[in-house]
C-alpha cells in the first residue's frame, strides 16, 4: 500500500522548503500562528487546530527548519534565525498579520522575541507551559536546560544508526493526537534529520533565552498563560509562567489539573488552549 501524502503543503523560502498545516477558515478573525516546544514538529497542533477550525478560526502549524519534514536552515538556529523564518514564511504563504502567537514550552521563547520584534503584527501571546528567559537565570532552570541539552545531544547521535525507530513506536504519541497527526508524529520521531536539528535547536537555547529577554510584553498586549498541572506543582516555575499574564492589563491564566506537559496539547486537554485564544480574540 503506497504511503499516504503528508498532510499540509511544502512553502519554499528560496531553495529551501518548509512543512505547513493551515486549518480553519479565513475570515475576519486574526490568524492563529503555533509554534511548537523543543523536538516538536506542526502535528504537535493537530488537535489543537481541529478544535480552532471547529470554531471557526484559521490556524498555522509548521516544522521548523530542519524539523520533521522541513529542510534544513542555515547554523546557528537560534530565536533570530527562527523568527526571520517565520516571517518569510507568514510572507511566502500570503498570511497578513495580525496574529496571535501561541507558544508551547521552549516555543514560548520564540513567540516572546516575534511579539517584542514585529509588535505591529502581534495583537495577542498564548503562552502553554512555556519556557521564559527567567528559567536561565534560576540555578534549577540553568541544570535542567543543561541536563536536556546532553541528552539531546545523545538522542541525535543515536537517531543517525535508526535508534529512535522504537523509541518513536513506544513514546511518539505522549500529547494524545489523533488520526495522520498521530501517524505523522510517530514517523517524524524515528527520523535522525529530526533528532539532529532539534538537538541544535536546543544546543541554542542559552543564546534564544538571551535574545527573548530584549524587554517585557507590552502592558496593553492580552496574554493568556495555560499552565499543565495544579498552581501548587512546581511553585517556583508557575511563578515564573503566569508573570506576564498578571503583568497584562488583559492577562488570563488557566492551570489545568492533571495535564502533563505534552498531554496538555492532546485530546484530553486542548480546550483549555482554546479557551486563551479565545480570551485573546474577545479582549482585542
Amino acid at each position: 500500500m503506497p504511503k499516504r501524502p503528508p498532510r499540509g503543503e511544502m512553502i519554499d523560502l528560496g531553495g529551501r522548503r518548509l512543512h505547513v498545516v493551515r486549518r480553519g477558515p479565513r475570515g475576519d478573525k486574526p490568524t492563529i500562528v503555533l509554534e511548537h516546544g523543543a523536538f516538536g514538529c506542526a502535528s504537535d497542533w493537530g488537535v489543537v487546530q481541529a478544535r480552532l477550525a471547529a470554531k471557526g478560526l484559521h490556524s498555522i502549524a509548521y516544522d521548523r527548519a530542519g524539523l520533521g519534514l522541513s529542510d534544513p536552515g542555515p547554523q546557528p538556529r537560534d530565536g533570530r534565525a527562527l523568527n526571520a523564518d517565520l516571517s518569510a514564511l507568514l510572507a511566502a504563504m500570503g498570511e497578513a498579520g495580525p496574529y496571535v502567537l501561541v507558544g508551547h514550552s521552549m516555543g514560548g521563547l520564540m513567540v516572546r522575541l516575534y511579539a517584542l520584534t514585529h509588535p505591529a503584527e502581534a495583537v495577542g501571546v498564548v503562552l502553554v507551559d512555556d519556557v521564559l528567559p527567567d528559567v536561565m537565570e534560576s540555578g534549577q532552570g540553568a541544570r535542567a536546560v543543561r541536563a536536556y541539552g546532553r541528552a539531546m545531544r545523545w538522542v541525535g547521535v543515536g537517531a543517525r544508526f535508526g535508534l529512535m525507530r522504537p523509541v518513536a513506536a513506544m513514546t511518539g504519541n505522549m500529547i494524545g493526537l489523533e488520526g495522520e497527526a498521530a501517524v505523522e508524529k510517530r514517523r517524524i520521531y524515528g527520523l535522525g534529520s529530526h533528532a539532529r536539528w532539534a538537538a541544535e535547536e536546543v544546543s541554542q537555547w542559552p543564546a534564544t533565552s538571551d535574545q527573548a529577554a530584549i524587554g517585557n510584553y507590552p502592558p496593553d498586549l492580552p496574554i493568556a498563560v495555560v499552565t499543565a498541572g495544579v498552581e501548587e506543582r512546581t511553585p517556583w516555575l508557575k511563578s515564573l509562567q503566569v508573570a506576564p499574564a498578571l503583568a497584562s492589563r488583559h492577562g488570563y491564566v488557566d492551570h489545568v489539573a492533571g495535564a502533563g506537559h505534552a498531554s496538555l496539547l492532546g485530546r484530553r486537554f486542548a480546550d483549555p488552549i482554546v479557551r486563551g485564544v479565545e480570551h485573546i480574540l474577545a479582549v482585542i
